[in-house]
């Protein structure tokens, strides 16, 4: 179906979210420079993303219908056939959008490439204009990357681009019940991570480092981003006459899922990518199954 609309996904700069803290952009100013901070930073930080915006959406506007939307906004905005989301901001923005857009392929363009990575970030504010020809007549091209899924089983599901995280949504412990295959056993932990290829180099590398300085040998998980597989890894499993710590990593597929049956009466959580606003609650009672996506996120490359 032929594309007609192009929904650019944004983020707040922090100098918006500065004076929306603060009411007013003097009163924000005086909060940074008082505190040592450097508040021109925040203004060029600002200034530049707003040209690139500035940018995108002109050149856009030839082609397509053009709509600006916060990131807030996404969990509830319906996306067509007929859209073409496109991200403007940190790579982060792309793992949050690429969960709401129903496998459409997404146009992640970096706005300030002095300032941020941009590994999802394929094309810059110099380069992205010859992108949308190919966009227009339908010859561009797509990376392919695997997300996770989890089911609860009263028929609520969330995505996942890098990670989920399973577990207390305060400082206690974790209790549940963990299986895979024909293994499983009760537990009390401080959580489990699930990952994909793609964040693999995220949360799961910390996991990896701290059992590689502690048991001083290498411990690194390798996984493509379009690997139908995940990994999960259980945070500081506790033994005790209640629960076991045996079941503490491995990978889950289609044939594998992992289940999760809560033993929280209260607090449970599971969140992904980071977002802790957008998580399911994950009490006594509620039993998760987690695996791979239906279908893949599509980075225009």
């Amino acid at each position: 179906m032929k594309t007609e609309n192009a929904v650019i996904i944004t983020n707040k700069t922090r100098l918006e979210s500065l004076i929306e803290r603060f009411n007013t952009k003097a009163q924000a100013k005086f909060y940074i420079e008082h505190s040592g901070g450097n508040f021109s930073d925040y203004e060029q930080e600002h200034f530049v993303f707003k040209n690139s915006l500035s940018a995108v959406v002109e050149k856009l506007s030839v082609h397509f219908k053009c709509k600006v939307i916060d990131r807030s906004y996404l969990p509830n905005y319906i996306f067509t056939e007929k859209d073409l989301p496109v991200v403007l901001g940190q790579d982060g923005l792309v793992a949050n959008t690429a969960k709401y857009v129903n496998g459409l392929p997404i146009f992640a363009i970096n706005p300030d490439n002095s300032r941020y990575d941009g590994i999802l970030l394929p094309h810059s504010i110099n380069n992205f204009e010859d992108q949308i020809t190919r966009i227009v007549h339908d010859r561009f091209v797509c990376d392919d990357i695997t997300m996770a899924k989890a089911t609860l089983n009263d028929g609520q599901t969330l995505l996942a681009f890098n990670d989920f995280f399973i577990g207390p949504a305060s400082h206690i412990s974790a209790r549940y019940n963990i299986k895979i295959g024909d293994e499983n056993e009760n537990q009390s932990s401080s959580g489990i991570i699930v990952s994909t290829g793609a964040g693999s180099t995220g949360w799961l590398s910390s996991v990896c480092n701290q059992v590689s300085k502690m048991s001083d040998s290498e411990t690194e998980i390798e996984m493509d981003w379009d690997d139908d597989q995940l990994f999960f890894v259980v945070r500081e499993p506790f033994e005790s006459k209640h629960s076991s710590a045996n079941i503490v990593s491995g990978y889950i597929d289609d044939a594998h899922p992992l289940i999760v049956e809560s033993f929280m009466p209260q607090k449970g959580v599971i969140f992904s990518d980071g977002i802790e606003k957008d998580f399911l609650n994950f009490n006594s009672g509620a039993i998760v199954k987690i695996g791979l996506a239906d279908s893949k996120a599509h980075i225009i490359v």
